[in-house]
Parts: C-alpha cells; sequence; structure tokens
C-alpha cells in the first residue's frame, strides 16, 4: 500500500496567529480542529492538509526543509508578504533568482522567479 502526504505539521509558538498569517498568504481557510489545532484546507480538497500545533519553544535555527512558492508576479507577491508580516532573511543564499522570506515565527520560505 502507498503512503499518501496527508498532512503538513508546523510546530508553532502561537498556532493561532501563524495559522491565521498562512491562511492570509496563501488565501486558504483556516479552522479549529477537534483537537484545538489550526487547519488549513487547499482549495479543492488537494492535500496536504496543514496543520499548525503548539509548542513552548521557539524557532533558533534554520529549517531543515522549507516552502517554495511560484507567483505571477515575484515583486508583487514579495511586497504583499511583506506587507502582511514577512521578513528578509539571509542564508547565504548570495545573488539568486529567489526571495528568502520568513514568516512572523521565523520559518523560512522562497519566493521563485515566475515561470
Amino acid at each position: 500500500m502507498p503512503l499518501r502526504f496527508s498532512e503538513l505539521c508546523i510546530d508553532a509558538h502561537d498556532p493561532a496567529a501563524l495559522g491565521h498569517w498562512w491562511s492570509q498568504a496563501l488565501d486558504w481557510p483556516s479552522e479549529i480542529t477537534e483537537d484545538g489545532d489550526v487547519a488549513l484546507r487547499p482549495p479543492g480538497g488537494a492535500r496536504p492538509l496543514w496543520l499548525f500545533l503548539p509548542v513552548d519553544d521557539e524557532k533558533v535555527v534554520k529549517n531543515r526543509i522549507h516552502f517554495d512558492f511560484t507567483p505571477d508576479d515575484q515583486e508583487a507577491e514579495v511586497a504583499r508578504l511583506i506587507g502582511l508580516g514577512a521578513r528578509h532573511v539571509d542564508i547565504g543564499q548570495g545573488e539568486s533568482s529567489w526571495v528568502v522570506l520568513a514568516d512572523p515565527e521565523g520559518n523560512e520560505f522562497c519566493i521563485l522567479a515566475a515561470e
């Protein structure tokens, strides 16, 4: 039986706030699960479901896994995400065609150049 990628679990100091931020960033609806976690559901019933789970500790090192997003307009999308509370981060990427940002809890993600 093959594995199915059903949930992506994201540790968060404040799951409600971080889940809300990503809900705005992705334009995906959020909901509180019966366990009290925050869930984002991709449009059209796609998977994986994003679950924001409470943790007491703060993020202190670079992520070992991150998200890459390809927008229609990289510059406009970076500006929109900065307006929502993302910030530029330097992880040693140097001159590149992508922009590295971090969400309000410091989780890095990349905005790639439009295809």
